[in-house]
């Protein structure tokens, strides 16, 4: 019979008929049959299965031996016995080097007809060997699977007691190198059809035998912390995760972190490969053991493993969010990196150029899971902007790419923040600010963050970007008795000349500190600042020069010479002077009283009040000389930005505020402002940035500086419960207060009183109005009357012919931004640039510098943005834009520089002559020295650094370039279906990347 089924099979009849030829060859074996008969066809069908070329043979020989494993069981027993079985598993079937590929299936389906018999305890027990010795020599992918699914058949051949730890631990080795050859879709859905099979097996056996968990994923980190030059473990071990009970979590990662024989190396490696897995489309809870470890390593504060593996992993988690399949778990890990990597901006800074791109392509994607994601991704974005706000040229493009999506209030993005830091001491980070390898491309310095100290970077920084005042600071001889000067001087010089990217500002803020600031929280720029100057005003004041003195003109008046000579060099660069008058309404007695300032503290107008630029002049009551005469034809005052603070006073009499003017902002054609100067040379018409500002002017409720600064300089009526005391009347009466500038400063510092006290909330508010700042401030000067005339004449400043006002005009150099919505939090930076009364490339002529026009001014000086470490590129328009960007960051203290002028010449004439005598600042020798030996240190560290990095970032695990993942999708717009990032099936090129 075995001869006529060989023949059948073998022939080359129609399948059809080969059929109803081998039905009846197996009818007949269902009957009664000699044990050599039997023999024979168990022998053919063994055949047909093992080596048979086709499906057709295959399929017969499976049948036929079933029928003889039903109807003939005791020859089926005899005929597979062990050494037969031991003989296939060990040697193999067929010939040599075409050794059949299906002994483990004609074993399993074999075993089905023996498992009663008395020699099924003989084959169990050599199965339990060979699968174990099969499993070590690492077989494929699918030979692998079929060990699974015969063990997963028959668990009696299960290795048991430690051949069955050893078993799983060979097992995880064996998925450890599975890789899938191809690309196609087919072979990639059959490759994770056989690693589920496997683990499969793995969760069977843990199981029923729960202490093989712990050593087998002992065995599992130790693939994955090797550091050794090897091919990656495959990222099918995220499949071995999934199936131990998260019940264990704790326990395995107090125990791996608190392991002191795992090196940082090691532990980095693990990480790194763990992360990897989140590419794998079929794990449940890896995030989970992801977020643990990351959570653990927190928690024994290994930060420098923390560090090094988010910033080199984070780009890949983020590109996985184009796949729907994997986008849950990799957003999980993302959210987990971002939030709790609160030390720096770096890790979210490297996802910036991505995102727009991103937000684009699952708005495209329109599903319940991209609709999630991207409010999810919001909200992230948002709590990131919170935490690292002051990078306004950065973080534009990706505000207007989530514009339209929610936005989480501050309760929740302080409690996702709070909920995830790596710790709660931030003094325990202090060492890991971000590393910059080398200065800004801007050539400037950064200063770090001491723990919320950047009120006083901004303000450093801004000091030192006023040219004027950093060279007379540098210029100061040694030993000048003044401790603090001196160590401003030293900080000046490190920001001028070291080779650090950013330098620690300690030693100053222990000598700068105000005592009544609390260590480690924020703290008001401006209340800083006015302490600051204060006290070095007051060290020179008391006799500790800390200068030599500027070579005053010849010219000078003994009187003119004395006063600035026994002027500080605070009150030099900084200092002006305001008279304030006082005119009671019942007798019009008037009383002065002149004070010094070194600011401006400007408040802001009530909500109910006009602050445009008005188109006429509301009257005040004239009283006499000392107030300005109206002009003559009032329709000149149109479009003057300027307002009244008080409610007029009702008279036969008109007189007018003087207007702060700001240059370039009016319309052409316009009628000029009468204390506008012939000299200043600015053409309206002309201003690049001309129409930007009246569109910002425009606006319903905007403000400008110039706003409050008329409102500051306007009259205020004292009545009611402010009523004056007249010593003329000797009683209270109803008067007029006014304030008028006598002296501009060299330096113009205006502080925007955006903080104000709430008595329904009991709490300190923050004014976030937008306040459109000009380039270029004009200031009305009160002179004395002898002082009119000389100032009228051609070539002086411009003034109001009659009016005892001159005009001052100022050049806009730094303004310190607040971002955030209290005084109490928040996070300040600053933009800067250096004005100075020439350009460098300002053609000399007849040996005398050229002055900078207004057009150089505008456009031709580099603005910079200093954000403690970092500082960038930056423009005017950006520090026009940012609060439009982001309404929680206001302009709060501006700088500005006052141009020559009649005024100001005195001092603008010395600071050039020793431009001119001295050149760059000359350093004390001691300070030369320290500067030096701290350059050569930076770049020993540096080198060192760079060792450390080249350890750590070689033993990082290699993974494929995350940017394709991106790319492929702006690639692949046209593609439909599959598993595309817009779909939820399986293109190939995308589902591959997928899964390596």
């Amino acid at each position: 019979m075995d001869k006529i089924l060989e023949a059948v099979v073998m022939s080359s009849y129609p399948n059809n008929v080969k059929q109803g030829l081998v039905r009846r060859v197996i009818e007949a074996a269902k009957q009664p049959m000699d044990s050599e008969q039997c023999w024979s066809m168990l022998e053919l069908s063994t055949k047909l299965y093992l080596t048979g070329d086709t499906t057709y043979k295959r399929e017969i020989g499976k049948e036929v031996l079933e029928v003889y494993g039903h109807y003939h069981p005791e020859e089926f027993e005899e005929f597979f016995n062990v050494r037969f079985l031991l003989s296939l598993l060990q040697e193999g079937y067929g010939p040599l080097g075409k050794r059949s590929h299906y002994v483990l299936d004609y074993i399993q389906l074999g075993l089905q007809f023996v498992l009663e018999s008395p020699s099924a305890n003989s084959i169990f027990s050599l199965l339990r060997i060979e699968v174990l010795r099969k499993v070590c020599e690492r077989p494929s992918p699918k030979q692998c699977a079929k060990i699974s699914k015969l063990l997963m058949q028959h668990p009696q051949c299960i290795p048991t007691g430690k051949h069955q730890l050893l078993f799983c631990q060979q097992l995880i080795r064996c998925i450890g190198q599975f890789q899938c050859v191809s690309e196609g879709e087919e072979e990639i859905m059959e490759f994770l059809e056989q690693v589920n099979k496997v683990s499969g097996l793995l969760q069977r056996i843990w199981r029923t035998q729960t202490s093989a968990i712990l050593p087998s994923l002992k065995e599992l980190f130790t693939i994955i912390s090797s550091t050794e030059e090897q091919e990656a473990p495959s990222n099918a071990l995220a499949s071995v995760v999934q199936f131990v009970p998260l019940e264990l979590m704790d326990g395995v990662i107090r125990n791996l972190t608190n392991d002191d024989s795992i090196t940082d190396v090691q532990m980095m490696m693990a990480i790194g490969r763990m992360i990897d897995w989140v590419s794998w489309p079929l794990g449940k809870n890896i995030d989970k053991w992801i977020i643990a470890l990351l959570k653990g390593l927190a928690a024994v504060k290994k930060f420098s493993i923390l560090i090094e593996v988010t910033l080199s992993k984070i780009e890949k988690v983020f590109s996985k969010l184009l796949y729907p399949i994997v986008r849950e778990g990799a957003l999980s890990v993302l959210q987990y990196m971002l939030l709790s990597f609160q030390h720096s901006h770096e890790a979210f800074h490297l996802l910036l150029p991505h995102i727009p791109r991103l937000v684009a392509s699952l708005k495209k994607e329109d599903s319940n899971s991209a609709t999630s994601s991207l409010e999810q991704l919001a909200e992230l974005i948002h709590c990131m902007f919170f935490r690292f706000s002051g990078f306004p040229d950065l973080y534009e493009p990706v505000l207007e790419a989530v514009k339209a999506l929610p936005i989480p209030n501050e309760d929740r993005i302080k409690h996702l923040l709070g909920q995830n830091a790596w710790t709660s001491q931030k003094n325990e980070l202090a060492c890991f600010y971000p590393r910059l390898a080398s200065k800004s491309e801007t050539g400037k310095i950064g200063l770090i963050n001491l723990g919320n100290t950047c009120y006083m970077n901004s303000i450093i920084q801004s000091l030192f970007m006023a040219s004027d005042f950093r060279h007379s600071v540098l210029n100061l001889t040694e030993g000048n008795s003044q401790p603090l000067m001196t160590k401003l001087q030293w900080l000046f010089a490190f920001l001028e000349h070291s080779q650090r990217p950013a330098i620690s500002p300690e030693s100053f803020l222990s000598a700068s500190w105000p005592p009544w600031f609390t260590p480690g929280a924020q703290q008001d720029c401006s209340e800083y600042l006015k302490y600051l100057l204060d006290r070095l005003h007051e060290e020179e004041k008391t006799g500790k020069r800390i200068y030599q003195k500027l070579k005053e003109s010849s010219l000078m008046s003994q009187a003119v010479e004395h006063h600035y000579l026994n002027k500080t060099l605070i009150e030099k660069m900084f200092g002006g002077k305001m008279m304030t008058k006082i005119r009671c309404l019942k007798c019009l007695n008037v009383s002065s009283r002149e004070e010094a300032f070194t600011d401006l503290s400007l408040a802001f107008p009530p909500s109910d009040r006009n602050v445009h630029g008005s188109t006429s002049i509301q009257p005040v009551e004239e009283i006499g000389p000392q107030f300005i005469e109206p002009p003559e034809n009032a329709g000149q005052l149109m479009g003057s930005p300027w307002i009244q603070r008080k409610a007029p006073m009702a008279s036969d009499h008109a007189a007018s505020s003087v207007l702060v003017e700001t240059l370039g902002f009016q319309e052409p054609g316009e009628a000029a402002n009468p204390i506008r100067g012939n000299d200043v040379g600015v053409d309206a018409a002309k201003d690049p940035v001309s129409t930007f500002r009246e569109q910002e002017c425009a606006t319903k409720d905007s403000r400008s500086v110039p706003d409050l600064i008329n409102y500051f300089l306007s009259p205020e009526r004292l009545t009611a419960e402010n009523k004056y005391h007249c010593e003329k009347c000797a009683s209270l009466q109803d008067a007029e207060k006014v304030a008028e500038l006598t002296e501009g400063p060299h330096y113009l510092i205006l502080t925007l009183l955006r903080f104000s006290f709430d008595p329904r909330t009991m709490k300190r508010k923050k004014i976030l109005d937008n306040v459109s700042i000009p380039v270029v401030l004009k200031l009305p000067i009160l002179v004395a009357p002898e002082e009119t005339e000389e100032v009228c004449q051609p070539g002086k400043d411009g003034a109001v012919p009659g009016s005892g006002f001159m005009t001052v005009v100022y050049d806009l150099c730094s303004v310190v931004v607040h971002s955030g919505i209290s005084s109490e939090s928040g996070h300040y930076y600053c933009y800067s640039r250096e004005c100075s009364d020439t350009v460098s490339h300002g053609k000399p002529q007849d040996g005398v510098p050229k002055p900078a026009s207004d057009k150089q001014l505008d456009l031709e000086i580099q603005w910079y943005l200093f954000n403690d470490t970092r500082v960038s590129f930056s423009s005017f328009e950006s520090v026009s834009n940012v609060t439009s960007f982001f309404p929680k960051d206001t302009a709060y203290v501006l700088f500005y520089r006052q141009r020559p002028g009649r005024q100001s010449c005195l001092l603008h004439e010395a600071l050039a002559e020793a431009g001119r005598l001295h050149g760059e600042p000359s350093l004390h020798k001691d300070l030369m020295e320290a500067i030096s030996k701290d350059n050569i240190l930076f770049l020993q560290e540096q080198e060192k650094e760079a060792r450390n990095r080249a350890a750590y970032i070689s033993a990082l695990p290699k993974s494929p370039l995350w940017w394709r993942d991106l790319d492929r999708d702006k690639d692949d717009d046209s593609s439909s279906g599959g598993c595309s990032p817009a779909a939820g099936g399986g293109g190939s090129g995308s589902f591959h990347g997928l899964v390596f």
